[in-house]
């Protein structure tokens, strides 16, 4: 038995699992992390006392240190989320409940899952990318996320624009960043409303299809994955937008790749996240296992 906690920009996911087998999900809205946690802690404090749960995972949005050799291991760290920098999450969750707690960038969780379960299943190398309140990278070189001090940010990389684009983009640290270009609030900045009422022959779409062909490039030949999952709730509403940025972003590319790429939607779907958290509480079981 174990728990899976998915933070996001704007809704969190606990879930109850034996393994993969979901037994109990639930929501809570993102706000500020003490609000937030405490309202999940709710939850977690239910579960705990009517199962023998044997590990926590967490998936979270970032920046958060994710070494845990840190003294500061689970703590977010400069993130654009009112009310999260400094928060110490993981110890927070140990303290609480006494059991072994994994923790992940949300992004490398879903990669996780697609690993685990989805569509990398038997893949060494591959890239999930996700577009939402924000913009995050998943890699997962030789069957592990790549990790340093922190986990990777490829989001707020700078790529090259479309021709014309002169967005001043809208992340709070760098600007046009490709977060700050083609998140969600991004889209909403440069339309004049939210992505989900624009239809896909709008013209933002083909900024939001340049810059993640560029983000894509940048991916493929950086980590060499076998696939590239294209993810997150802009693309899960525009799954036509997912074939042009394949397009997009293999004229990029000018065959260049040395290995061949398959780009292409999660087939875990809007579930990638959530089974993101469990994969990071199974890697955490099994490492304490070896």
């Amino acid at each position: 038995m174990i728990i899976g906690l998915e933070l996001g920009g704007t809704k969190c996911v606990a879930s109850l699992a034996r393994g993969r087998e979901v037994l109990d999900q639930r929501r809570v809205p993102t706000a500020d992390a003490r609000t937030t946690v405490v309202a999940l802690c709710a939850i977690l404090d239910a579960w705990t006392a009517a199962h023998a749960v044997q590990a926590i995972g967490v998936a979270a949005f970032g920046p958060i240190r994710t070494d845990p050799a840190a003294p500061d291991f689970g703590t977010f760290l400069a993130t654009p989320k009112p009310g999260w920098q400094g928060f110490p999450l993981a110890q927070h969750l140990e303290r609480r409940y006494g059991l072994p707690v994994g923790l992940d960038s949300d992004v490398n969780g879903a990669a996780l899952a697609e690993g685990r379960w989805g569509g990398a299943q038997g893949m060494a190398n591959h890239a999930y990318i996700t577009v939402g309140t924000g913009v995050g990278v998943g890699l997962v070189v030789g069957h592990r996320t790549m990790a340093g001090r922190a986990h990777s940010e490829m989001g707020h990389i700078f790529v090259d624009r479309a021709p014309g684009d002169s967005a001043p983009g809208t992340c709070p640290f760098h600007g046009a960043c490709v977060e700050g270009l083609i998140s969600g609030p991004a889209i909403a900045a440069r339309a004049g409303q939210a992505g989900e009422t624009l239809d896909e022959s709008h013209p933002v779409w083909n900024q939001v299809v340049h810059v993640l062909a560029r983000l894509v490039h940048t991916i493929v030949l950086t980590g060499a994955p076998e696939r590239v999952a294209l993810g997150g709730g802009v693309l899960a509403a525009r799954p036509g937008l997912i074939a042009r940025v394949d397009a997009a972003a293999r004229a990029s590319l000018g065959g260049y790749a040395q290995v061949p790429v398959a780009i292409g939607a999660p087939l875990l779907g809007d579930q990638a996240g959530p089974l993101g958290a469990l994969a990071v509480a199974l890697d955490k079981l099994e490492g304490a296992a070896a």
